[in-house]
């Protein structure tokens, strides 16, 4: 499945996580999001945001100061 990258470097909390979540709640689930970003308080704000909405943080990584963020849209539980 294709991942979709989000760009969200240069932007401040809480923008990072809710431009990722606005762009999750469109995708098919078990869809892949890589979002990139230069806030450091993204890593907390990221890992928060997956443990309270179940989407999973599948990898994260720094590179040249830019951190990167893959998380793996949850499966729908509604009508099943």
């Amino acid at each position: 499945m294709n991942e979709i990258l989000l760009d969200a470097r240069g932007l401040t909390c809480p923008l990072p996580v809710l431009k990722a979540n606005r762009i999750l709640r469109g995708m098919p689930a078990g869809g892949r999001l890589r979002v990139m970003a230069t806030d450091r308080a993204s890593v907390a704000d990221f890992q928060t945001f997956c443990r309270e909405t179940g989407h999973a943080l599948i990898a994260f990584g720094e590179e040249g100061g830019t951190l990167s963020f893959v998380i793996r849209r949850k499966q729908d539980t509604e009508n099943k």
